[in-house]
């Protein structure tokens, strides 16, 4: 049955150049939705660029054009970037289009007749020389924590610490090195705190439609039943500011991002006007459409409480499902300037040329979860090589040039047996389920454990050895032909991954598109193909080198162009510091034993704790209670080996006496990892 799907992904900013860490969500969206309309249901894909906010309107004047002028040029580069990706949106648009005002003014009017839009006077900073109050990011000075001189309003970047504006010591204005004046000004919040909206997000955030870590991040920002940790979140900001004014509230505009979500509406508004489909048969209370977005899992918070509240209580339907994934590291490591990583879309294309490589690499990387993928260049290019080459267009180039020399270009009958035998050890629901899944990685090793056994079959046959003796034409023909129908079925399941290679392939094959019900039925005998031509080439490691040498040139001399962060442009995990160095005596003192988790239960009228019963090898086991609750199922861990400090002092809690301290690892993005030994590892063991 067909089913209606709407698919967007976070909006990129319009204040800087699409970079690979971008392309990572962009690519995985692209890939899910072609699989979809590959299936025959009608799915459409919409974004837009962001273009709101300080950042744009400061950029405009430091280059002397208008916002709308500047906007419109990031536009295009972005459009023609993700163009050269082969990323097909149905409708790529902007958040300063009058759909999407009327988007943002519509959800606003109804908030606020709901009576959950206030008005309150709050002390900000303001720059005297500008006349503008400053965002947190337009702020700087000396951090509290750490005393690193030059830091940003809302963070440290040397420390990582977090803090108010407010806290900053000497601070100064970003834009004009004034020191800011603290004024007061009227700003309009939405009152996120409200007992309709914290029950509402509550049901909302465990319904299922967050990936399990996801949702046990929300529980975490939530609190414990009857606990309100979330707080009204202020909409709006002061003129100056490049953004649409709030209806009835001269000089306020709304913050960028309350109207930058609303652009997925505003994005699909534009297409609906174009094509005739009706807005609310996706967007109404009660649709049965499906509405999924793709994430970075830095804007969980934004998407996963603000956006579902929004649009729940100003009468519309919330999405089906967030599909939140991580960031992306090169060569094991944040992407960097001086190391030549960090690399545009555009420096790719200029470089590489074939963006398909990409996509193919990330799509072997992404499993469907919210784990960071690694882009390691030198495996890249061997993937590749080894995948793409060696494997899957080796099938063709060994078989195509027969046909074409020796029987006019026209296949003939196909060995049903071994098609057969093949269908037998291949499950193409199995792929199916995976690209469902989003599990990209897992759907291709099938398929290149496919392209492994059609190369052994070309391999045993050697239609090169029969093409050398008499009497064999039609042996040759026939293994030919079934090798290529073969490659057919290949192409077809890689054809979300791959459209462009796809394409080149229904070509040379002389075959209508491919759809997902056109396998396994052999290519019919009399069939003419086209002649062979090559269809990619080696993937050759100077062109890396060529391009990491560009990016560390072009871009050594440039300053960050800083932001708000938010939306994909964030891409880049941000790491506690070292601490202080300890020597060999200091760490003999830990005594870190492995751990199996005999038993693991809730603790009742505790928000956080798992009550965890450890066995370590001694006569007794040890209870500890650990601040794991909103990462794991207690069920789960139950048999699972873990590390845990043994020689930590009891510490008496109100729930009980916790003996020790299991291990867990965790960052500044959402997530708690705790810390699992190698196999064969015994409890008791010890570590060191």
């Amino acid at each position: 049955m067909s089913r209606k799907i709407l698919v967007t992904s976070a909006l990129p900013y319009a204040n800087g150049s699409i970079h690979l860490g971008h392309l990572v969500e962009y690519i995985q969206t692209d890939i899910w939705v072609r699989f979809q309309k590959l299936r025959g249901h009608i799915c459409h894909y919409v974004c837009a660029d962001d273009t709101h906010g300080t950042p744009i309107m400061l950029r405009a004047e430091k280059e002397g054009v208008t916002p709308e002028q500047l906007i419109a040029r990031v536009w295009q580069e972005h459009f023609d970037d993700f163009s050269a990706f082969h990323i097909r949106f149905d409708n790529y648009g902007s958040t300063n289009s009058p759909e999407n005002r009327a988007c943002a003014e519509t959800i606003y009017r109804r908030l606020r007749e709901r009576g959950l839009i206030e008005v309150r006077s709050i002390e900000q900073f303001y720059d005297p020389v500008k006349q503008m109050f400053l965002p947190d990011r337009f702020i700087k000075g000396e951090c509290p924590k750490c005393h690193a001189k030059d830091q940003y309003g809302d963070n440290c970047e040397a420390c990582g610490a977090a803090y108010a504006p407010t806290d900053l010591i000497e601070p100064f204005s970003a834009v004009s090195g004034a020191k800011p004046e603290l004024r007061n000004s009227d700003h309009y919040f939405f009152k996120l705190s409200a007992d309709t909206c914290q029950q509402f997000l509550r049901q909302w955030t465990r319904s299922g439609t967050l990936q399990a870590e996801a949702a046990n991040k929300m529980q975490e920002w939530l609190g414990a039943e009857g606990e309100n940790k979330l707080t009204d979140w202020d909409i709006s900001r002061d003129a100056p500011y490049f953004g649409f004014e709030i209806p009835d509230a001269p000089g306020k505009y709304f913050y960028v991002w309350l109207d930058a979500p609303v652009g997925y509406m505003g994005s699909f508004k534009q297409l609906c006007a174009r094509t005739g489909i009706e807005f609310d048969d996706y967007w109404k209370q009660g649709s049965d459409a499906e509405l999924y977005h793709f994430i970075g899992k830095d804007i969980l918070y934004f998407h996963a409480l603000f956006w579902p509240a929004e649009l729940h209580h100003a009468g519309f339907r919330t999405p089906t499902k967030l599909f939140a994934h991580g960031f992306l590291t090169v060569n094991g490591e944040k992407m960097s300037k001086s190391r030549g990583t960090f690399i545009t879309a555009r420096s790719y294309v200029d470089h590489i040329k074939n963006t398909e490589y990409l996509r193919y690499y990330y799509a072997a990387k992404l499993n469907g979860t919210m784990e960071d993928i690694d882009l390691n260049l030198e495996d890249f290019v061997a993937k590749v090589n080894s995948d793409l080459i060696g494997k899957y267009i080796n099938i063709a180039s060994r078989c195509a040039g027969f046909i074409s020399r020796k029987f006019d270009g026209k296949l003939g009958t196909c060995n049903v047996a071994a098609t057969a035998e093949f269908k037998a050890t291949f499950d193409g629901n199995e792929i199916a389920r995976c690209f469902e899944e989003r599990d990209f990685s897992r759907a291709l090793r099938e398929i290149m454990r496919l392209a492994d056994v059609a190369n052994q079959y070309i391999a045993e046959k050697a239609p090169w050895t029969m093409a050398k003796q008499e009497g064999r034409e039609t042996e040759l023909q026939e293994v030919c032909s079934t090798a290529l129908t073969l490659f057919r079925d290949l192409t077809l399941y890689l054809k979300p991954v791959l459209p462009e290679l796809a394409a080149q392939v229904e070509q040379f094959l002389n075959l209508a598109p491919l759809t997902w019900s056109d396998t396994w039925q052999p290519l019919p005998a009399g069939h003419s193909i086209n002649n062979y031509q090559h269809l990619a080439t080696r993937l050759d490691p100077k062109l890396i080198d060529a391009m990491i040498a560009a990016n560390q040139e072009s871009l050594k001399n440039m300053t960050e162009n800083h932001s708000e962060q938010r939306h994909a442009e964030h891409q880049q995990k941000v790491i506690e510091p070292i601490a202080e160095t300890i020597n060999i005596d200091d760490f003999g003192k830990l005594d870190l034993r492995v751990a199996r988790i005999a038993n693991a239960e809730h603790v009742e009228g505790a928000a956080k704790l798992l009550k965890l019963t450890l066995d370590i090898g001694e006569e007794n086991p040890r209870t500890v209670f650990a601040g794991i609750k909103s990462a794991y199922d207690p069920e789960k861990l139950k048999g699972r080996m873990t590390v845990m400090v043994a020689n930590l002092a009891p510490r008496k809690m109100k729930f009980g006496l916790s003996e020790g301290m299991v291990l867990a690892a965790s960052g500044s993005e959402p997530g708690l990892f705790i810390l699992s030994p190698d196999d064969g590892a015994q409890p008791g063991m010890r570590i060191k």
